[in-house]
């Protein structure tokens, strides 16, 4: 097998398993769902008065 042919297959393999690993909560749990990153929905910010930028500006 060419050598090219190996990365590109090893290269695919790969990446399929990075995003199964990365999607393991949302495929497997019921329910489940990815986390939100916005500050409003973390509470530890909110409990530091950290707010977000842009909606601070919107007001």
């Amino acid at each position: 097998m060419e050598t090219w042919l190996l990365t590109l297959l090893l290269s695919i393999a790969l990446l399929g398993l990075a995003l199964i690993a990365l999607g393991v909560k949302v495929l497997f749990v019921k329910n489940g769902k990815f986390p939100s990153g916005h500050v409003s929905q973390n509470k530890a910010l909110r409990d530091r008065n950290i707010t977000c930028a842009h909606s601070s500006q919107e007001k």
